[in-house]
């Protein structure tokens, strides 16, 4: 298995994962569950109408982190913020109901990926591996 499968993987088990950005001066943090292993990179995906999505046009310095049971995800770098049409066609298949609701209402999905970024898999103790992809 890769080093962005075990990444992948870990996201998945987890369920549901945090993005960290920052506002201003200030951390945000908030839920998400939408992923997407495509090739060496995982794409999210996000509204562009959302503040998250206005925050990493402003600062790109993004963390995403989740708990599977066992281990803790930390993986950061920089958003990078990807007009793929072909993923958000792929997220729309995988979520037909949020698909739904963006058509309804006019949004757009923001895709995104991280570039020059760390991902750290820990125990409660110690890092237990790391990877950096630098895409």
């Amino acid at each position: 298995m890769s080093a962005i499968e075990k990444v992948n993987d870990l996201i998945t088990k987890a369920g549901v994962f945090y993005l960290a950005t920052v506002d201003g001066d200030k951390p945000k943090n908030r839920p998400l569950g939408f992923h997407l292993l495509e090739g060496d990179k995982i794409y999210f995906g996000v509204g562009t109408y959302k503040d998250v999505y206005k925050q990493m046009q402003a600062n790109p310095n993004v963390e995403i982190s989740a708990w599977d049971g066992e281990h803790i995800l930390r993986y950061y770098g920089q958003a990078n913020l990807d007009k793929n049409e072909e993923i958000v066609e792929k997220a729309f298949e995988l979520m037909p109901d949020i698909a739904e609701a963006y058509k309804a209402n006019g949004w757009e999905m923001g895709i995104f990926y991280l570039e020059n970024a760390t991902a750290e898999i820990r125990n409660m103790f110690e890092i237990e591996e790391s990877y950096t992809f630098e895409y």
